[in-house]
């Protein structure tokens, strides 16, 4: 068995939960970072559900990998599970990916692409119901805004910026709307 590697493109780029040996940007081709699942347990509940990021069909994501210990993989996948399919939103898949280091290598990761048949799949909204998600989602992991501002900070410090997810927060500054 060998190491493994790990995609994320929302909080698990800055709360990967596991270890790891090294991380990096890498980028997947074929879906898109989108603010597109109603979150009703971490950013959200039922009645008041939150919006959380997916991987959507189509376009590019670039985010970050993580290569785990193959002796770690078992113990790593059931933490990811436990997380990540809670209400099955996600399906966990195997994409390639290309790593932003000398030569671009090519390699396998595993990573949660959202379902579109679902019914947390929230698919495409219109800014003010994004924003009105964000303001009241509030779950087990915390207000839906924290996770908002810090998946901002992350992706601007890979050099990022996702237009989307820069309106929120400026919206959420004009009106002092933060979680705690």
């Amino acid at each position: 068995m060998s190491d493994f590697w790990i995609f994320g493109y929302g909080s698990l780029m800055w709360r990967p939960g596991f270890d790891f040996i090294e991380s990096e940007a890498a980028d997947l081709a074929g879906a898109h970072r989108s603010l597109c699942v109603y979150s009703w347990v971490h950013r959200g509940t039922r009645q008041k559900p939150g919006l959380v990021l997916g991987l959507d069909q189509g376009g590019s994501c670039r985010g970050v990998a993580f290569r785990v210990r193959a002796g770690e993989r078992d113990a790593v996948l059931a933490y990811l599970r436990a997380r990540e399919l809670v209400t099955n939103v996600y399906r966990e898949v195997t994409r390639p990916i290309r790593l932003r280091r000398e030569g671009r290598p090519r390699v396998g990761a595993v990573t949660y692409m959202v379902d579109r048949a679902h019914r947390q799949y929230a698919g495409r909204l219109g800014p003010e119901a994004i924003l009105a998600h964000v303001r009241a989602g509030r779950g087990r992991s915390g207000a839906n805004s924290d996770y908002i501002v810090n998946t901002v900070a992350h992706l601007r410090a890979l050099g990022l910026a996702d237009p989307v997810l820069e309106r929120i927060v400026a919206a959420l500054a004009d009106t002092g709307t933060r979680g705690d």
